[in-house]
């Protein structure tokens, strides 16, 4: 109970945190009216560092945390058939989501048009945009496998840190008693780094206060209103994204998938709040825990949902692709459409759940279909606020893939 409440009572710090900032935010904003931005960065700078230094902090234990949680997590399964099995269920499912995420991307956008009537003409390559050259498999496959670890770990490679320790994690498992002591060890490890985790999450409401009021002092309540439309049917996609991950959680876990949803609420809300589903990973891993998945199906299937279950992330980029492609006139039929769908699904693997990630997949998407890179820029302005409910349904999304396998494996207390 008493867990419970302090439960309830960070939410609520939470929330407070984020509705204080938006009022700020247009406090900031009216009197910034008439006048340059760039005479105020100095006065919003404490605000946009009070957020930078909270994601420097998570990002400083996410990588580590991978490691010794994934190595740990592959390492007591006892034997590489028991990760095959477990591995092979996982990656099925996070196939289908997948798949799903991108379809249901594709159809909102075809449906509601929201880029038809904008009719603009194809410019030039456009200024803060992100560019990217057309999409090489090849590249993509040597980035999947690091060449140091060490290199990957410092640059927060999150695929590649996986790769590593799933290789890692079998050998260890296949040596058997040899590898105790360096797997007790990681463990140990891997504990000291969560309580870490919960001091860092101390910082969440300055983090989230900052953040918004940063936000809104920048762009303003109006932007809400001026793309209103595309923000609403995008968020509309969101809730029928829920509702189908909710529906198939059910069907697995029955009643309990809504008791999964109270457990997960703040580190929904912290991605949420702070544009960053990577930012809820440390706090995601406990609350799963308490939710009654087992530690070892916690620490093999999340990890890799980071790397290969971003729905959220997923069903924007076939909206917004689309909805570029509008914008510019451009016809693309429904066979160019599903081949897009399949790029996609290869190109958003990997992709880190930090803030802009979504945009340069975008912008190479953009490129090997031929459609103007220089569209994001109708995205830039809003992308904050979008990323906000992509994040936050990243989270969702990778909770009922760890609630189901822990299902399907006898791991659900």
């Amino acid at each position: 109970m008493a867990e419970q409440n302090k439960s309830n009572k960070f939410t609520l710090f939470i929330v407070l945190a984020m509705v204080a900032g938006v009022v700020l935010g247009f406090i900031l904003n009216k009197s910034f009216a008439g006048t340059e931005m760039s005479d105020h960065e100095k006065m919003l700078e404490p605000f946009s560092l009070a957020a930078d230094v909270f994601l420097r902090l998570i990002k400083m234990i996410v990588a580590p945390l991978v490691f010794t949680t994934l190595v740990v997590g592959v390492a007591k399964q006892g034997n590489t058939k028991a990760v095959g099995r477990i591995g092979g269920k996982t990656m099925l499912w996070f196939l289908c989501g997948s798949f799903i995420s991108l379809f249901l991307g594709m159809v909102l956008v075809n449906f509601f048009r929201p880029g038809e009537g904008m009719n603009l003409a194809i410019p030039g390559a456009a200024a803060g945009v992100p560019t990217a050259t057309a999409i090489n498999l090849k590249d993509f496959i040597y980035h999947i496998f690091p060449t140091s670890v060490f290199d990957a770990m410092a640059k927060n490679e999150i695929l590649q840190v996986v790769v590593f320790s799933l290789f890692f994690g079998v050998a260890a498992a296949s040596i058997g008693e040899k590898a105790d002591i360096i797997i007790k060890t990681l463990d140990s490890a891997a504990h000291i780094i969560l309580k870490m985790t919960s001091f860092i999450m101390n910082l969440a409401p300055i983090a989230v206060f900052g953040a918004m009021t940063n936000v809104i002092a920048r762009q303003g309540l109006g932007i809400l209103g001026t793309f209103s439309k595309f923000i609403g049917e995008f968020y509309l996609g969101l809730f029928i994204l829920l509702g189908i991950l909710v529906l198939a959680g059910f069907l697995f876990i029955g009643k309990r998938i809504f008791t999964m949803l109270k457990h997960i609420k703040e580190p929904a809300l912290i991605a949420f709040s702070t544009n960053s589903s990577e930012a809820a990973f440390p706090k995601l891993m406990l609350e799963l825990e308490r939710f009654g998945c087992d530690e070892k199906i916690v620490s093999f299937v999340l990890p890799l949902g980071y790397s290969f279950n971003l729905d959220g992330s997923m069903m924007y980029m076939t909206f917004a692709s689309l909805f570029i492609a509008q914008t510019y006139g451009i016809h693309l039929d429904g066979s160019t459409q599903m081949s897009m769908l399949l790029v996609l699904m290869l190109t958003s693997k990997g992709i880190a759940g930090v803030p802009r990630a979504s945009l340069v997949v975008i912008a190479g998407t953009l490129a090997t279909f031929k459609i103007p890179e220089a569209g994001l820029a109708l995205l830039l302005g809003i992308d904050p606020l979008l990323d906000m409910g992509r994040a936050a349904m990243n989270v969702v999304g990778n909770s009922v893939a760890t609630a189901v396998i822990s299902k399907l494996e006898k791991g659900l207390k």
